[in-house]
């Protein structure tokens, strides 16, 4: 467990010490998840598995994002130069939307009540409550089909995506939530995910002022934007055929993106190995497998390619071989653009 421990906690120590101190400690805490990462996936390292199912360093985890949160905000009120609270602002944003985002989401996927309470609330405090049930009823239902928000159409730039599964997403996860709860408007976990945002924004000012609401909308909104990048790339183009009864082929290995590079895997928990993750939902982050053979490989890390999707003629002219050649692979509707 030692990469994972190393890989998400030193970039949260790091920016903890730029929320008190500033200067060289925001570097350092931004370096730690950008060109760290970068340099050391070009390294020879450990593969990221284990034998345990890492729930202790999870629920650490889940913790540490409501400290560093906490720090964060307070930072924006305090005395710090205005150049630190942006740079802190995108160093934490990138952490909570990289890090923390995919610790919640191994925590929402975990059986036992507290776990889950724990992730939601991870969400919730970045303002975005409502993916805990677009992901689980919604986007584990329906991957890799129109019919889910998350999943990336082929052709289709980020820059569109973003919005569509913003709201997409909120629509479908409470049409899910409504469903289960006998066709009520406002759902408990709805009204809780927006009763904990208020509460959050109000906490914001408690401790940051004008200046700590600013910045909690400032990382929540960057933390969504790298979250759905996430979606974005791993995602993007597979497509389940559908089978002459008109239901979509089984979810597979062959419908997700992946990567295999070590750092990055660690530092996002193994969310990089998502063809796995979809194959087996409950299956703890150590254990998570890798199979190049009948898994899409993306052509960089994960980051980097959530850099390169950025810019969408890029993107779709690096994508659009590799797309194209595992649609053509069994149980995937074939490429059309």
């Amino acid at each position: 467990m030692l990469p994972f421990a190393i890989a998400t906690l030193l970039p949260a120590g790091l920016l903890a010490l730029a929320c008190l101190f500033g200067g060289v400690w925001v570097w350092a805490g931004i370096a730690a998840i950008t060109v760290v990462a970068f340099v050391a996936d070009k390294l020879p390292g450990p593969a990221p598995e284990a034998r345990t199912a890492g729930h202790r360093l999870s629920e650490v985890l889940g913790l540490v994002h409501f400290a560093l949160l906490a720090l964060a905000v307070w930072a924006m009120g305090g005395p710090l130069p205005v150049v630190d609270k942006v740079l802190i602002v995108v160093g934490c944003g990138l952490y909570f939307g990289q890090v923390s985002n995919s610790n919640a989401h191994e925590l929402i996927h975990r059986a036992d009540r507290w776990a889950f309470r724990l992730g939601a609330a991870n969400y919730v405090t970045v303002l975005f409550g409502h993916h805990t049930s677009a992901h689980r009823l919604v986007h584990h239902v329906h991957a890799a089909t129109p019919r889910d928000p998350a999943t990336a159409r082929l052709g289709e730039g980020f820059w569109a995506y973003l919005p569509r599964t913003w709201i997409g997403s909120f629509r479908a996860g409470l049409r899910a939530e409504q469903h289960r709860h006998g066709g009520v408007r406002w759902p408990t976990p709805y009204v809780a995910y927006v009763l904990g945002a208020l509460a959050t924004v109000g906490i914001a000012a408690l401790l940051g002022g004008g200046a700590g609401v600013l910045g909690l909308i400032g990382i929540a909104s960057y933390a969504q934007v790298q979250l759905m990048l996430s979606d974005y790339v791993q995602h993007y183009g597979l497509e389940r055929a559908e089978q002459p009864d008109g239901r979509r082929a089984p979810m597979g290995p062959a419908h997700s993106w992946n990567a295999p590079q070590w750092y990055s895997s660690a530092m996002m928990l193994n969310a990089p190995r998502h063809s796995a993750h979809h194959t087996r939902p409950a299956q703890p982050f150590p254990q998570l497998e890798l199979t190049p053979d009948t898994m899409p490989m993306l052509p960089h890390s994960l980051p980097v390619m959530a850099v390169v999707a950025l810019v969408p003629p890029v993107w779709k002219r690096m994508m659009r071989p590799r797309v194209a050649q595992w649609r053509a692979s069994g149980d995937m509707t074939p490429a059309t653009s």
